[in-house]
């Protein structure tokens, strides 16, 4: 799959993935002014332009970036394994399908998915996942 910022300085390219999940946590809400819809694409991911991209230390465990020239969030990246989410909307293809929310429980009630996905909260993440629970102040 292809995609690129919003400038077209930053390009990458990720193993075709057509599932979109969903993460309501505090952290991903503050980064985009709403939930993250992200694509997992693993390890395999290359960019052009990497010039163009700021990383910011997000947690102990992830980092994310964006395009330094127009702002375009371009992944969220676990420092364990190496994987690499990127936003659902950074890509060419429109042919994927919301498949999982994750931080159900600190999903605000002012908006809903009428998408019938499996569900998971904090604790059940931390539980399936080993994140550390989500900072408090977030």
């Amino acid at each position: 799959m292809e995609g690129h910022c919003l400038c077209g300085a930053v390009r990458f390219s990720a193993p075709d993935a057509k599932d979109i999940g969903v993460c309501h946590c505090g952290f991903c809400r503050r980064w985009g002014g709403g939930p993250l819809l992200a694509t997992h694409c693993g390890t395999s991911v290359s960019f052009t332009g990497a010039e163009r991209i700021t990383v910011y230390a997000s947690s102990g465990w992830a980092e994310r970036a964006f395009c330094s020239q127009c702002g375009t969030h371009l992944y969220y990246r676990l420092l364990a394994t190496g994987e690499y989410f990127i936003p659902a909307g950074t890509f060419e293809s429109n042919d994927m399908v919301m498949t999982s929310q994750i931080y159900v429980d600190r999903k605000p009630d002012y908006y809903a998915f009428a998408n019938e996905t499996p569900m998971l909260t904090e604790q059940q993440v931390v539980e399936q996942y080993g994140f550390p629970p989500e900072d408090a102040k977030s």
